[in-house]
């Protein structure tokens, strides 16, 4: 088991609601006034949210290691 935990978060000034991520991983995002919010800000590791957020049109979702800071999606 570990102890790290990703932070999730969507940029509203970007994320145009292509509903995606909501389509591709409904327990992780959905669809809220035109735009993606991430079902919980902090969860345990899971590679389909890095899918997720390197499929998003628009590059609006961030992943990154909440104890570190180091940005894991989108890749730059």
């Amino acid at each position: 088991m570990t102890d790290t935990r990703w932070r999730i978060t969507v940029d509203h000034e970007v994320c145009i609601g292509s509903a995606v991520c909501a389509g591709t991983l409904p327990n992780r995002f959905k669809i809220v006034a035109d735009k993606s919010v991430p079902v919980d800000s902090e969860i345990e590791p899971d590679e389909d949210v890095l899918g997720a957020a390197e499929s998003c049109p628009m590059e609006a979702i961030l992943v990154v290691d909440s104890g570190t800071g180091a940005v894991l999606a989108p890749e730059v």
